[in-house]
């Protein structure tokens, strides 16, 4: 039996397509992956800002490393993290859904491959501080040089 897939010819979209720039997101899932030299999650957003991104994914790694605790820390204020949970040293993967905040993203080349670094946060209640410029600068697997700075 023959089956017919529209577009199954194409070449699949380039890794290089990684979106890279300033945006604000949504938590949509969140894993915990125990691994014994570099514990991590992986977090996926969802775009809401700029309009023309809106709806994308972008997907990354927090590494739980003790040397890399102070990031998750960050990423965790400023998306309005449950203080409690935060006092008490406890990361619950279901009350990081839905949170929202801003993520500065760009590209990071090792041992050959390319990944996609979560590399700035900040408070949602920035968003409209940061400068258009800044938020134009979007590029879709190109680098640049934003920053997460108010003006």
């Amino acid at each position: 039996m023959k089956r017919h897939f529209p577009s199954l010819h194409v070449e699949p979209a380039q890794a290089d397509e990684f979106l890279e720039g300033i945006f604000l997101v949504r938590v949509d899932r969140a894993y915990y992956r125990w691994h014994p030299q570099k514990p991590f999650f992986i977090l996926s957003f969802t775009v809401l800002e700029p309009k023309e991104f809106t709806s994308r994914k972008i997907a990354g790694r927090l590494y739980c490393t003790q040397k890399s605790l102070w990031k998750l820390n960050w990423f965790l204020r400023d998306f309005g993290y449950d203080p409690d949970l935060l006092g008490r040293d406890e990361v619950d993967e279901k009350a990081l859904l839905g949170l929202t905040g801003i993520l500065r993203t760009t590209r990071k080349s090792l041992a050959g491959r390319t990944f996609l670094n979560l590399e700035a946060f900040a408070p949602s209640s920035e968003w409209e501080f940061i400068s258009k410029d800044a938020r134009e600068g979007v590029v879709a697997g190109g680098s640049n040089d934003l920053q997460l700075h108010a003006d």
